[in-house]
C-alpha cells in the first residue's frame, strides 16, 4: 500500500508556527566532494556524530535539495524553490529534472495558488528553480499570487556580474520571468535584519553570495533559523573553515559561519539546514573547539 504524500511531510513547531520540509531530491553522492572539497573522508571520519544521518560509511556527505513552507500572520510562505523541473542545466544531476515537488507542496497544504510570499535566500540555480514552470513552451511564475522576495544587494550583484552561459540560462528561465511579471521585490537587509512577516525576519549572512540571507522564525518564545547556503552541511559545524567551491567570497563566508554558529551555540534555537539530509533540524552544541549538530527529528503526520 502506497503512503500518501501528506504522511511523508516532515515538520517542526516553533511556538505557533509549523515549518514543513518540502522534499525535492536527494543529490548524488559525488555532490559533497564537489561542493565541499575540503570535507574529505578523513575529516568526516574524525566526527563520528555525522554518521549515519549526514555521511555514509565511506565518508561521503549526504546532501539534499528541499524547501521550507510555513504560515505566519496569515501569510503562506515558501523559503527557496529548489532546482525545478525540466530546466536546461550544466549539472547533470539537475538537468531536465522530474520530481513530484509540487504534489508534495500541495500535500503539505500549500498548493501553488495559495502561496503569498516566496523568500529566496540567494539567487543560485538550486534555490530558484521552482520560481517558474513551463506552460505551453513558456516559463511562467509557479506562484502567481505570491510576491517573490530577495535582498537588493543580491539582485544588484548579479545584475553587474559577468555571468557564464549556464547562469544566464538560469536567470532567463527562473528569475527574469518573475521580474517581468512584476512579482519580484527587493529588500534592504541591515545588520540587525529586517522583518518580512509576523515572526519572520531576514538576517544578512553574506559570503556565499554578497546578498545571501538566512531566515529567523520567532513565535511563543521559541526560535528557529533556516540557513540557506551560509551553512551547506553539518560537517561545517565541526570545521567552520570548510567552505563551498562556489562561495563568492570565501573569507567572508567563513566569518559569517563562525559568527552565526557562535551566536547559536548552546541555545534553544532550532537550526533547519536547506541542504541538510534528514533529520535536517537540530541545535548547535559546543563540541571541542568547535560545534556539532544535536538532531531534532521532524514530526510526521499519521497516514
Amino acid at each position: 500500500m502506497r503512503t500518501s504524500p501528506a504522511a511523508l511531510t516532515p515538520s517542526w513547531t516553533v511556538g505557533d508556527i509549523t515549518v514543513h520540509r518540502i522534499d525535492e531530491v536527494a543529490l548524488p553522492p559525488q555532490t559533497g566532494a564537489w561542493l565541499l572539497p575540503d570535507a574529505t573522508a578523513d575529516v568526516v571520519d574524525g566526527q563520528e556524530w555525522l554518521r549515519p544521518d549526514f555521511a555514509d560509511a565511506r565518508g561521503s556527505l549526504r546532501i539534499d535539495s528541499h524547501s521550507f513552507a510555513l504560515s505566519a500572520g496569515g501569510l503562506r510562505v515558501l523559503v527557496d524553490t529548489g532546482i525545478g523541473n525540466g530546466k536546461t542545466r550544466a549539472n547533470p544531476a539537475w538537468h531536465r529534472l522530474r520530481t513530484d515537488y509540487l504534489d508534495r507542496l500541495t500535500a503539505a497544504g500549500f498548493p501553488p495558488d495559495s502561496v503569498d510570499l516566496v523568500i529566496l535566500t540567494h539567487l543560485h540555480t538550486d534555490h530558484v528553480g521552482w520560481n517558474t514552470r513551463e506552460v505551453n513552451g513558456t516559463w511562467v511564475p509557479t506562484f502567481p499570487n505570491a510576491r517573490y522576495l530577495t535582498s537588493r544587494t543580491e539582485r544588484e550583484f548579479w545584475a553587474g556580474h559577468a555571468m557564464d552561459e549556464p547562469r544566464r540560462q538560469m536567470f532567463r528561465d527562473s528569475v527574469i520571468p518573475v521580474e517581468e511579471a512584476g512579482l519580484l521585490d527587493l529588500a534592504d537587509v541591515p545588520a540587525g535584519g529586517t522583518p518580512v512577516a509576523p515572526g519572520v525576519r531576514l538576517l544578512p549572512t553574506p559570503g556565499h553570495t554578497p546578498g545571501h540571507v538566512a531566515l529567523q522564525i520567532s513565535s511563543g518564545g521559541e526560535r528557529a533559523l533556516i540557513t540557506g547556503d551560509c551553512i551547506h552541511h553539518p560537517v561545517q559545524f565541526a570545521h567552520p573553515s570548510i567552505g563551498s567551491c562556489v562561495d563568492i567570497d570565501p573569507e567572508r563566508s567563513e566569518a559569517t559561519r563562525r559568527s552565526l554558529l557562535g551566536s547559536l551555540a548552546d541555545t534553544d534555537t532550532l537550526v533547519l539546514g536547506t541542504h541538510f539530509p534528514p533529520p535536517t533540524g537540530g541545535r548547535v552544541i559546543t563540541h571541542g573547539d568547535a560545534y556539532r549538530l544535536s538532531p531534532v527529528p521532524a514530526a510526521r503526520p499519521a497516514p
